[in-house]
């Protein structure tokens, strides 16, 4: 073979390979046309509150200061009586956007998201939201507007600050979460004055998405060891508080509100994210109300992990139960009665419901059957792509 023949040769293959990177990552693993499942067992809650704070690492989440308190004492105490807690496991990238998506659709973002912009909605996707009656949203519009641009109807209503608000290099970024804080209270007590939206208050299918970004504009700026990220753990945990409070009188503690906290990724001690580190990687997750079963009481909770964290955050005595971050998807899907999205690859955490074992086990079939779902469309994409003589299915 001639050098120059060699030379095309080896740039042909380059090229192949190379294209070859773009059509297996870039593209979109989504597939469409599945129908959505509910569990089809008896609903605990007519309405979800999700609170998530960005940024927020499960160490300094969890951990004691250095005067030996809580950061976070309300949420302690939900965990040491009322709910229930552990570490959610989020994956690479771990960036505002494929977190929230987790979280919401129950999916882990695909590559192909990076090359279309994470602030829109390149690929359609199903979402908790999209499933609910009405969902109502608070935070940044680098996060709300994703979630109801891909939603069908308008019934995903979204309430932004504007983006000047997120300076990166103001000193005190907690304006971000007083701002949430402040909205969500104006909007209940707006209900008394408004029978159109107190009748819709009192519908099912309900959520309440309370975006809090001002742990991480402090961890990027004071980075996370730093007395400005503590203190605003310790305002978000207050918030919290406040708005469970409120809630709870606005709807007369009819036991029928579910509560969700976690966070969509970490942070590194210099306060970067989206590589793999477990800073980044281990988030909070704490969840209780309607549904949610209480505390179990153990003698060493670290006994199923393979690490020293309840010692570490002197939780030895209560049990934890750590999820995957798509895993919340489902739960919050299964707690309020709607269909699980379509896309979502999360498993219902069926240890820490409040119900009965035959309906867990109805559950977790439904939850099943919607992710098998996604493999039968799959499977007939490709089988129609494929020459019938040479394709051969899984066994």
């Amino acid at each position: 073979m001639k050098v120059w023949q060699l030379i095309i040769t080896g740039v042909v293959v380059h090229l192949v390979f190379f294209y070859s990177i773009f059509d297996i990552y870039f593209t979109s693993p989504l597939v469409h046309g599945m129908t959505p499942l509910s569990s089809g067992t008896s609903v605990p809650a007519k309405r979800l509150v999700l609170f998530v704070a960005d940024g927020l690492r499960a160490d300094k989440f969890f951990e004691a200061d250095k005067f030996q308190k809580s950061r976070a004492l309300y949420l302690r105490n939900v965990i040491e009586k009322h709910g229930v807690w552990g570490i959610s496991h989020t994956r690479v990238p771990t960036e505002s956007r494929p977190g929230h998506v987790a979280l919401i659709a129950g999916f882990y973002e695909d590559v192909s998201a990076v090359a279309k912009g994470w602030k829109e909605n390149p690929v359609e996707f199903d979402s908790v939201f999209n499933e609910s009656r009405k969902t109502w949203s608070w935070g940044s519009p680098d996060i709300l507007p994703m979630f109801a641009k891909g939603a069908s109807g308008d019934h995903v209503s979204i309430n932004c600050y504007s983006s000047n608000l997120e300076n990166f290099a103001g000193s005190d970024m907690t304006r971000l979460d007083t701002w949430v804080f402040e909205k969500v209270t104006l909007f209940f007590n707006s209900a008394s004055n408004n029978s159109t939206l107190m009748k819709l208050l009192h519908a099912d299918k309900l959520v309440f998405f309370l975006h809090l970004l001002g742990i991480d504009t402090h961890g990027h700026t004071h980075k996370p060891h730093s007395w400005a990220y503590s203190y605003n753990i310790e305002l978000v945990d207050a918030g919290i508080k406040q708005m469970v409070s409120l809630i709870e009188n606005f709807y007369n503690n009819d036991m029928k509100t579910s509560y969700v906290m976690t966070s969509d990724h970490g942070m590194t001690d210099w306060g970067s994210h989206g590589a793999g580190h477990p800073h980044e990687t281990l988030t909070p997750f704490v969840a209780w109300g309607a549904g949610i079963r209480p505390p179990i009481s153990t003698s060493d909770c670290g006994g199923t992990y393979k690490d020293s964290f309840c010692s570490e955050w002197n939780l030895d005595t209560v049990k934890r139960t750590d999820i995957e971050q798509a895993d919340i998807s489902p739960l919050m899907s299964y707690l309020i009665g709607v269909p699980f999205p379509v896309n979502s690859v999360g498993t219902l955490p069926i240890d820490v419901l409040s119900a009965p074992e035959d309906e867990k086990a109805e559950a977790l079939l439904a939850n099943a059957e919607q992710i098998l779902a996604q493999f039968q469309v799959k499977m007939n994409q490709i089988k129609e792509r494929t020459i019938s003589a040479t394709f051969r299915p899984f066994q």
